[in-house]
């Protein structure tokens, strides 16, 4: 397997954060019927998917539209990453992405923003911008992300049963930590590439 294709699906999982989301998956599925809950995630991980690759393909486009560089994205990025990562390492009340609802989840909260956030969908446009002759190596990294998504949280109910909620919440704390060093190296890869460009 290609290192570019293992760096992408790495940081991609991780961005999406699947275990850090065990929680909140069983807080948004406490008022559905179990027989339905599977179909659920499915459907939430699908409109994610397709959010992430609307965003893959036609980020460059976006980009030019909003007149936006790629060292602005980096540093953005950068930041949004930063952010959800310190929430991953220092518990929040309200959790990573902030309270959910007790009905059943569409679209929010668990495809936006647990899934596909403003940090996932900075990366797989920053990825886009940084390797346009890899559309077809990220969208396997993108459809591989979201398949372990599917599959932890399709578990997730037996994912906390088996590791605890300790367990749930020192992965979390673990993939904030990796997570906190991805965002301060695209925020360090932001800011060379705009002095690059003030020297020019």
């Amino acid at each position: 397997m290609p290192s570019e294709l293992v760096s992408a699906i790495v940081l991609l999982i991780l961005v999406t954060d699947p275990f850090g989301n065990v929680p909140l998956a069983v807080t948004a599925m406490r008022g559905v019927p179990r027989e339905r809950r599977v179909r659920v995630i499915v459907r939430e991980c699908l409109i994610a998917y397709a959010v992430l690759l609307a965003f893959l393909v036609g980020g460059r486009a976006f980009l030019a539209l909003m007149q936006l560089s790629e060292a602005s994205l980096s540093i953005a990025g950068g930041v949004i990453l930063f952010l959800i990562a310190l929430r991953m390492v220092f518990a929040h009340r309200d959790g990573v992405f902030g309270e959910t609802g007790a009905d059943e989840p569409f679209i929010v909260p668990l495809a936006i923003p647990a899934i596909a956030g403003p940090s996932a969908l900075a990366t797989v446009m920053l990825l886009a911008s940084r390797s346009p002759g890899s559309m077809g190596t990220l969208v396997v990294a993108v459809s591989i992300a979201m398949l372990v998504s599917v599959v932890v949280l399709a578990a997730a109910d037996r994912v906390q049963r088996v590791i605890g909620e300790r367990g749930v919440v020192a992965m979390e704390r673990l993939m904030g930590l990796v997570l906190t060093a991805l965002a301060v190296e695209m925020l360090l890869s932001g800011i060379r590439t705009f002095v690059l460009q003030l020297e020019r």
